[in-house]
């Protein structure tokens, strides 16, 4: 009996097996990955401020990243190539959030709009914030609350100025914000509750702190919560929700007054009168609960971010005297000689536009996006990201990247005249909010916010440094946290614009 035959369909089916085993280890190749350790893997390759870590990890393992935070599978993504993949081509792969104890709580079980996961519930409360709470309607709507707060600004600037002493601008931001987004969401100051300004801005700082801090039971998820207990992590953190709850609650009895003739209506008036209504989600009624996990969304996004640009934007003009007096030449051509700047004028301040951007670029408020959770295996780069991987866009080393931007440690805002890159998630060199179906909501809210501010402050005042500090001696260090605000505070000394 001739065995050829026998032989040569074993040796053939032979190969088919190891080739279909090859494809399927080829297929399923996971993205370079730095060494790590038992249990914590690549925790401890973080450090302080994260976003600077896996910048440095990514100069040599790549833009796309593989890491074990724990116990979790975590892709990072560096450059604008990956991130495009990432929020557009495969965004509905993973446009979920993963579970995380501190957004769990401040978002009363994910009924929120930044934290929740990708579902129907989500898709139309999103639609619905953004019809009612962030259009450009209900912006233009606020822009009076906005007139008020940026003239008590500038006349508390004016005090300073003319006794020549400098002002802290990281808190006079901060107050700012705070004061736009009080009025516009609740219709008072914080100055009108029971939450002194002081105990106000720690409540914040709190809850940020909280929803962008360490968590063991975030990375450890069987036993995580007994060294969360044990730092008093979680106590805390319950103290924080219960004081956030008590502000919301006191927001609402004073809506429930009735006796706030001549208020315009605010975002809790709004979702207050949507509370009940069938229709208003689709499938079900807006709560209390929604409403408190809304507002939550609304004043802490509503009030850091935009402070925290402006502040680093000041930064960067104190640090390059040329491009300051450029634009604030801009603005006092454009403008003339009005006492305050309107909306509609910053429309035409286009060199300012360009120096926001080029802030937003080297200083993004959440240099890593929020994380995302992979709902379905995709490939970025040809590494396979399976599924329940968390996968974070580093955004502040895009800003960074030398294939994408020239000398891009230098601040130069004239790298985007004739330039069609914005901010709008669209341009993946430059997500300041983001991109895809996570993009944030309120990004024409802050936007305005910020150029706005900037615009009023510019006009008004030329600014010059302490006595004794040189350019070279204002630092850009970061402070740790979800959004990264400048670690020094910032002070300048305000001098009164008299030529108009």
């Amino acid at each position: 009996m001739n065995m050829a035959p026998i032989w040569f369909l074993s040796l053939l089916f032979l190969t088919c097996l190891l080739l279909a085993a090859f494809k399927r280890k080829k297929q399923h190749r996971g993205p370079p990955s730095p060494p790590g350790f038992p249990i914590i893997g690549n925790l401890h390759q973080l450090g302080e401020l994260p976003h600077q870590s896996l910048w440095r990890l990514s100069k040599k393992y790549g833009p796309v990243m593989f890491l074990k935070l724990g116990r979790v599978p975590t892709v990072i993504v560096s450059s604008a190539d990956t991130a495009k993949q990432a929020l557009k081509i495969h965004d509905i792969h993973c446009c979920s959030r993963p579970s995380l104890v501190g957004p769990r709580e401040l978002s009363y079980n994910y009924l929120d709009i930044a934290f929740a996961p990708f579902d129907d519930y989500w898709k139309e409360l999103k639609k619905m914030c953004v019809q009612e709470l962030f259009s450009a309607k209900r912006v233009h709507s606020i822009q009076p609350i906005k007139d008020e707060e940026v003239k008590k600004l500038l006349h508390s600037v004016a005090e300073s100025a003319s006794q020549e002493t400098p002002v802290n601008l990281s808190e006079k931001f901060l107050s700012l914000t705070v004061g736009v987004t009080c009025k516009a969401a609740f219709g008072v100051s914080f100055h009108e509750t029971v939450l002194n300004s002081d105990r106000f801005d720690k409540l914040i700082r709190e809850s940020f702190l909280f929803l962008g801090s360490f968590s063991a039971s975030d990375f450890f998820p069987n036993g995580g919560w007994f060294i969360d207990w044990l730092t008093g992590l979680q106590k805390r953190r319950e103290r924080s929700v219960r004081d956030l709850d008590a502000f919301y609650e006191q927001m609402f009895d004073l809506h429930k007054q009735g006796n706030r003739e001549g208020v315009d209506e605010d975002f809790v008036d709004l979702l207050l009168r949507m509370e009940n209504e069938e229709t208003v989600l689709g499938y079900g009624k807006l709560t209390r609960n929604h409403i408190k996990a809304i507002l939550m969304n609304v004043l802490l996004a509503g009030i850091d971010t935009s402070a925290i640009t402006m502040t680093w934007a000041m930064t960067e003009l104190a640090r390059n005297p040329r491009v300051m007096k450029k634009v604030q030449s801009e603005i006092r051509n454009q403008i003339g000689s009005k006492s305050v700047i309107s909306l509609d004028d910053t429309e035409q301040l286009h060199y300012l536009k360009m120096v926001i951007k080029e802030t937003w670029r080297l200083h993004p408020t959440t240099p890593i996006l929020l994380p995302r959770e992979v709902m379905s295996e995709f490939e970025i780069n040809g590494y396979t990201i399976p599924v329940k991987t968390r996968l974070h866009v580093n955004v502040w080393a895009i800003g960074r990247d030398p294939e994408t931007w020239k000398d891009p440690e230098v601040f130069l805002p004239e790298r985007f005249i004739d330039s069609d890159i914005d901010a709008k998630g669209q341009n993946f060199e430059l997500l300041p909010f983001g991109g895809g179906r996570r993009i944030c909501p309120g990004m024409y809210m802050g936007t305005t916010m910020v150029e706005f501010g900037l615009a009023n402050m510019l006009y008004h005042f030329d600014w010059e440094l302490p006595e004794g500090v040189a350019v070279d001696d204002i630092d850009v260090e970061e402070a740790p946290g979800l959004t990264v605000n400048k670690k020094n505070e910032l002070l300048l000394v305000p001098v009164k614009y008299l030529d108009h």
